[in-house]
């Protein structure tokens, strides 16, 4: 029987170079000059610090923009509330999502068997294991999941006859 995963990665050498590229364009900014602010990757999230709310605004924007360019799906990047403390000091958490989480795992799942596709589905460990008899029907399904919009970034690897 022929399978195949879906799964929802973004590539980490991809956000590291994105970042890298952000890192130098704020070096250069002249809106930056003179103020403190500072793009941080930790495992998987990114923090944002500026002096202040405008500052973290034009920080953002940057660190997106680059994401962009690269190719980075921001589907998986959960931008959360900035945190803007009484001094005027900004910082933003930016999560980074690996996998497919419960919900949306289910949500895709259910709407692979709504479709009457003849495909077994199987959640392993944040991904999607999709088997059936014929190559033609799983790549019927890979076209529907990707044209359909689940919030979230879908790859497919791991196609085996």
């Amino acid at each position: 029987m022929a399978s195949f995963d879906i799964v929802s990665e973004i590539d980490k050498q991809e956000i590291d170079n994105a970042l890298n590229q952000a890192r130098k364009e704020l070096a250069t900014r002249f809106d930056f000059k003179g103020s403190t602010a500072e793009i941080q990757q930790e495992k998987d999230k990114i923090i944002l610090t500026a002096a202040d709310a405008t500052h973290l605004r034009g920080l953002r924007e940057i660190v997106v923009g680059k994401l962009s360019k690269r190719g980075v799906d921001l589907r998986n990047i959960d931008q959360q509330e900035p945190a803007i403390s009484s001094m005027g000091h900004a910082r933003q958490e930016m999560k980074i999502q690996q996998g497919l989480e419960g919900e949306k795992a289910k949500e895709i799942i259910a709407a692979i068997k709504a479709a009457g596709f003849k495909v077994q589905n199987q959640l392993q460990d944040q991904q999607i294991r999709v088997t059936g008899k014929k190559k033609d029907e799983l790549q019927a399904v890979i076209q529907f999941v990707r044209s359909k919009d689940f919030g979230v970034a879908t790859n497919f690897k791991n196609f085996r006859d």
